[in-house]
């Protein structure tokens, strides 16, 4: 199935990135370096669920550029994932991409103007370009079919010439596949296809690195500034309650380092929540008494409201609760079930 958005975008950053050099030949192409324009492009990403159902879904934010030396470099941020529904939004960002961790995709190339020498008379071809991409915390080294043309000495088209295909396995997401399929009880395919049009402008000022070019602000798609709704919020906790990104040290109720990013993560939505009671919810799995249980998964609840109360949130505001091993949501007598069932969920009190 195809599937994970940002194998596609940083497919085709990549091809982007490396068609501009390609496009001129002649003594000081790479002069001043190039821009991605990003109003002028789009990039697409389609998944398959259901069997047969087809998405396409796109970012909202990516930027990049090629340097004087040739170097391409595009960036995806992947927080701006646009599905067109919002929540589907928040589950891509939290479950799959786990953004709190890798909040962008990057593709690089090293580009060489000989392979695209006869474009000023060609005007367009298509030629197969290698390139890495960098996604989840996984590094793959690619190669696309990718239609270049040449519109003027400062403006350049690169298009996909085909769809490209990429693996969730291959990122390291299949994790994050599985906790999609389960939030939206759906199947959907473990792969993906990319498409893209990009538009590439020769800077007017002087050179400047790849990394500072065409430089923007993330736009969340389809997220409003301020305040969420009741349902947003409502749908937002238990997307956060799906990710299992919040660890403690075995049999403490000590959180560790690698909880802080989906923790500032829940910070910001209870903080854009004001009107509500968050309740905290500690779940342990069933190997141990009873009585011990209990008692941890009210100990980690309470980690986790201290966490909040900590950073501002006000103490009536989060409500720990521990259940210990009484609620659990797969069979324990495998090491991923306990897995499962070790988790802190949130929810609205009330809602």
């Amino acid at each position: 199935m195809r599937l994970p958005h940002p194998f596609l975008s940083f497919c085709i950053l990549v091809l982007l990135s490396f068609s501009p050099a390609h496009a001129q030949s002649t003594p000081g192409f790479f002069d001043r370096g190039w821009d991605l324009e990003t109003d002028a492009s789009a990039l697409r990403f389609q998944s398959i669920k259901k069997g047969s159902v087809i998405e396409s879904s796109s970012f909202a934010t990516i930027t990049g550029g090629i340097d004087e030396g040739g170097m391409a470099q595009i960036k995806v941020l992947l927080d701006s994932v646009d599905t067109k529904v919002d929540l589907r939004n928040v589950r891509m960002r939290f479950l799959f991409f786990e953004t709190f961790n890798f909040p962008e995709a990057l593709v690089t190339m090293k580009l060489d103007p000989a392979v695209l020498a006869d474009l000023p008379d060609l005007r367009r071809k298509v030629v197969r370009m290698p390139y890495a991409l960098d996604l989840h915390g996984v590094t793959q080294e690619l190669e696309a079919d990718l239609a270049i043309t040449l519109i003027s000495d400062d403006l350049v088209a690169v298009s996909t010439n085909e769809p490209i295909t990429l693996g969730v396995a291959d990122f390291n997401l299949m994790d994050g596949l599985e906790k999609l399929q389960d939030a939206a009880s759906v199947t959907i395919v473990p792969s993906t296809t990319i498409t893209f049009d990009f538009i590439f402008k020769r800077r007017s000022g002087a050179a400047q690195p790849v990394t500072t070019a065409a430089a923007t602000s993330t736009r969340t798609a389809l997220e409003a500034e301020g305040d969420f709704s009741r349902e947003a919020c409502i749908g937002r906790f238990e997307i956060l309650s799906r990710s299992g990104n919040i660890y403690f040290a075995p049999g403490s109720a000590r959180l560790t380092a690698d909880s802080t990013p989906i923790l500032n993560t829940v910070l910001d939505i209870v903080s854009r929540c004001p009107g509500l009671v968050v309740q905290v919810a500690g779940h342990t799995d069933s190997i141990g008494p009873d009585d011990a249980n209990q008692g941890l998964s009210e100990r980690r609840a309470a980690s986790v409201a201290g966490f909040l109360t900590d950073k501002g949130i006000a103490p009536g505001r989060v409500v720990p609760v521990g259940f210990g091993e009484t609620r659990p949501v797969a069979p324990n007598d495998t090491k991923k079930g306990r897995g499962q069932n070790r988790r802190i969920e949130f929810s609205v009190n009330g809602g």
